[in-house]
């Protein structure tokens, strides 16, 4: 079996890390011209999660102490900036995400903290493993962004405005 250099693997892994947040930069922005729906919202999570396959490799298993850590810190801090930049509006009964100008430079900034948190975790992690890190804090980021846009999805469902129909004055807008 051919020997990869740790350095092109770092290099692989931050170009690969670019092309994937330009993707998600013009999927969101190509998303925001198609209304929001509970299948939208849910699938980017269910998805992701099929890459916890990856812990089935012997050389991605890490303690439960630094999953559980990697997962908490997605979802307390870098979900967060997300969570702030998401909007939702209602146009002809149907649910839009208002694009946010901030939302690119949210991007942008957590991959080049991303990138250089990788540098300080691979001096004690294989990249394997920093790999492994890295997919549990951004799917803690992803769950908790995702639940955050359903309960605003429910929030203006429960209040009556999706399928043409308008808030009546007896039915309570819940905020």
């Amino acid at each position: 079996m051919a020997h990869i250099s740790p350095s092109y693997l770092q290099i692989g892994s931050t170009v690969g890390a670019l092309v994937m947040a330009l993707m998600v930069i013009f999927v969101r922005l190509k998303a925001s011209d198609r209304p929001v729906t509970i299948k939208k919202i849910l699938i980017p999570p269910l998805g992701m999660s099929t890459g916890f396959l990856m812990f089935v490799a012997p050389q991605t298993r890490i303690s439960w102490l630094w999953a559980l850590a990697a997962f908490l810190v997605g979802w307390f801090l870098f979900s967060y900036p997300l969570i702030r930049s998401t909007k939702f509006e209602v146009s002809e009964g149907q649910v839009f995400a208002r694009r946010s100008k901030s939302f690119v430079v949210i991007l942008f900034v957590l991959l080049i903290v991303r990138t250089v948190l990788h540098q300080v975790i691979d001096k004690y992690v294989s990249i394997p493993q920093s790999g492994a890190l890295f997919f549990l804090l951004a799917f803690g980021m992803i769950v908790r962004w995702r639940i955050f846009m359903l309960k605003q999805y429910r929030v203006i469902e429960a209040a009556g405005e999706l399928n043409g129909k308008t808030i009546s004055p007896e039915t309570p807008h819940q905020s």
